[in-house]
């Protein structure tokens, strides 16, 4: 998706997604290629402030990347992709690329994290509309599995991501995604 006009926003079949030079993103140190489409989409949430404005949501993803690089030593940010409260999808590491976001299970998953913490708030329709857009296109594209898993983070490690109340919401989108 790179190669765009610093914010702008690339339309991959009906879910926006802003580019990593859309929020100024800094080069990776390296990237790994996934071998197999993804088999399971990991669901987080970032655990900070709600972003429901575009200049929140590139400041977060500015500080949550150097957070990533510098303080945990990973290569990149570790989520593949991130949606904030306004339906928004930022690439993180994008499509076909090793996240770092849940050990043991990032060469075969995509990690996607909510920005916000949902232990204490809801997230939107908006949000969670968008994730589901995203997915689709995902398999559309090859780059998920049709027959994907969707959990959350508290399912393949111990933890209280993605927050209770994104956390319960899962069942439904999981119906969501196979009655499409």
């Amino acid at each position: 998706m790179d190669g765009h006009a610093p914010g702008q926003t690339v339309a991959i079949n009906a879910v926006a997604v802003v580019c990593r030079r859309g929020w100024n993103a800094v080069e990776p140190r390296e990237r790994t290629e996934m071998k197999n489409p993804a088999q399971t989409v990991i669901v987080h949430h970032t655990a900070l402030r709600y972003c429901a404005h575009p200049r929140d949501s590139i400041s977060q993803l500015a500080h949550i990347q150097h957070m990533h690089m510098q303080e945990r030593g990973f290569d990149d940010i570790g989520y593949n992709f991130l949606i904030s409260g306004d339906g928004m999808v930022y690439e993180g590491r994008g499509w076909g690329i090793v996240g770092a976001h849940a050990k043991e299970h990032n060469f075969s998953s995509v990690g996607v994290a909510f920005m916000g913490n949902f232990s204490d708030e809801l997230p939107s329709s908006a949000s969670l509309s968008a994730l589901l857009r995203l997915l689709r296109i995902g398999v559309l594209h090859g780059h998920l599995r049709p027959n994907f898993v969707l959990v959350g983070h508290r399912d393949v490690a111990k933890t209280e991501c993605p927050g209770e109340h994104l956390y319960a919401l899962l069942p439904k989108l999981r119906d969501q995604l196979q009655n499409q």
